[in-house]
């Protein structure tokens, strides 16, 4: 898979990471987009690592669970380290 298709993959697994979570995350699309690449290249990490299966093809299902998988880890680290400091609610 080429460099636009892993920015590609990355764009859509963030964005439907933010929506599978609930909570309101900080960043726009640009940091989607990192969190979707990084989460992506983690999800194929533990996919490679515990089962076997890597993130090689763009239309397959298990590059798009993985993908998925690895930007919701990188998206509740995320929201760890950029958690509200405090709210006047």
């Amino acid at each position: 898979m080429g460099i636009f298709g892993w920015l590609i993959l990355g764009l859509l697994a963030g964005a439907i990471a933010k929506l599978i979570l609930p909570g309101k995350q900080g960043g726009g699309w640009i940091i989607t987009l990192i969190l979707g690449v990084v989460g992506a290249l983690l999800g194929g990490f533990i996919g490679s690592a515990v089962f076997g299966v890597g993130v090689d093809e763009f239309f397959d299902l298990s590059t798009w669970l993985l993908a998925i998988g690895g930007s919701l880890i990188v998206l509740l680290i995320w929201g760890l380290i950029t958690g509200r400091k405090g709210s006047n609610a």
